[in-house]
């Protein structure tokens, strides 16, 4: 009998055994776990995935990107980059770009009509080319009533010569070409035209207001291209001669001094300066101002005027140079002068981002129209925003320093 038992229990126990080693064979062995990637996303993330604020930046550094006095082989496709990422993005988002330069207002602004202007930038010049240079500006409205004026009056007065057009502020350049696809020379691309082209005899007529340092500098850029040119010669800017002092005045300050006055008063409604007098008002003309020894045509202009007896004329600068003509002096002026109601105008040759923004944004604390405004002694500011390059007593004068210049008087 225990024979038997112990029989039983041998092979109960290898049954178990044998069971424990079947486990073990049908048991599939641990796999080892994959570590994990450091970086799931490896992929740069799209438009849809950037926050309005992430988009507006990258739009607002592609138009710092082109706010630069330099042209490079690049700035036509950065042009391009900065006009496409401002499309691409929504009103919302366009109320959000803010950079160094950028803001919504650099594509947003409404300035006028583009197409209205004629860049002038054609080949086929032939041997006598008049080149007019200017500033710039990127309010369409006055580069094409402004300096499109004086452009015009030349064509008209000059028609055996190719009137074309110079900018010498790159910034401005690449501001009306990204924004509206119009493309203006700088002074070497206008120059190289006119090299190219087989120009004989070039006549260079700056806009500008006086011989001050726009004026030396292209004086600078003219005479690395002397000897591409049988003949070169620039003319007189639109007040003339600088003089030595204050005192100094000319033929072309007296008719430029005539002649934005005349269209102030009539703008103002008034048909005479005197009128306007006797109804207390006073005109201040907004000059840009500089630290050239040329700031004293300014000082000039105002002798000017008091020699012309309009006692309420007063003329300013946006810079305060000379210092007689900053905007606290000019209130204080027209202040003791006793006249109670002011007229804002620029003594700019362009109506545009000065004349707009510096004198007459009323958004903005620091321009004259909310500083005449704030000073509390003035019933009635107002503003004209319009250039001298759209009088026709001005463009006349421009005709005259050109033809002098094509005569080598």
């Amino acid at each position: 009998m225990k024979k038997v038992l112990a029989l039983m229990l041998a092979i109960a126990m290898f049954a178990v055994l044998a069971l424990a080693c079947v486990g073990k064979q049908d048991e599939k062995p641990e796999e080892p776990t994959a570590e994990p990637a450091e970086n799931p996303t490896d992929a740069p993330a799209t438009n849809a995935e950037k926050t309005d604020a992430e988009l507006a930046a990258e739009c607002a550094a592609l138009i710092d990107a082109i706010y630069v006095q330099e042209r490079t082989e690049e700035t036509d496709a950065q042009c391009a980059a900065a006009k496409a990422a401002w499309d691409a993005l929504t009103d919302a988002q366009k109320e959000l770009v803010e950079g160094e330069e950028a803001d919504p207002d650099y594509f947003g602004r409404d300035t006028g009509d583009a197409s209205l202007d004629n860049p002038r930038n054609a080949d086929e010049i032939g041997e006598n080319e008049l080149l007019v240079v200017s500033f710039g500006t990127s309010f369409n409205e006055s580069r094409a009533m402004d300096i499109g004026g004086i452009e015009a009056a030349l064509e008209k007065a000059f028609p055996d010569w190719s009137v074309r057009r110079a900018f010498t502020a790159q910034i401005i350049i690449n501001h009306v070409q990204a924004r509206d696809g119009e493309f203006i020379d700088n002074m070497d691309q206008a120059l190289e035209r006119a090299v190219q082209n087989g120009v004989k005899n070039l006549v260079i007529q700056p806009t500008h207001l006086m011989q001050g340092a726009e004026y030396d500098e292209l004086r600078e850029a003219v005479a690395k291209y002397g000897d591409k040119f049988e003949t070169v010669r620039i003319a007189l800017p639109l007040l003339g001669e600088v003089g030595s002092d204050a005192t100094v005045v000319n033929a072309d300050k007296e008719a430029v001094a005539k002649a934005v006055v005349a269209e102030a008063v009539k703008d103002a409604g008034f048909e005479s300066l005197e009128a306007a007098e006797n109804a207390g008002v006073a005109f201040v003309f907004m000059g840009h101002g500089t630290s050239h020894t040329a700031k004293v045509t300014y000082s000039q202009m105002q002798t000017m005027m008091n020699q012309l007896g309009y006692k309420n004329v007063f003329i300013g600068t946006v810079e305060g140079e000379p210092e007689e003509t900053s905007c606290e002096n000019v209130i204080k002026a027209v202040s003791a002068a006793g006249y109670t109601k002011v007229v804002l105008r620029p003594l700019m040759v362009v109506a545009g981002d000065h004349a707009n923004n510096d004198m007459a944004d009323p958004e903005d604390p620091e321009s004259w129209y909310s500083m005449f405004t704030a000073a509390d002694l003035f019933t009635e500011v107002t503003c004209q925003i319009a250039g001298l390059g759209r009088i026709e007593a001005v463009q006349e004068l421009y005709v005259a320093h050109t033809e002098a210049a094509i005569k080598g008087e």
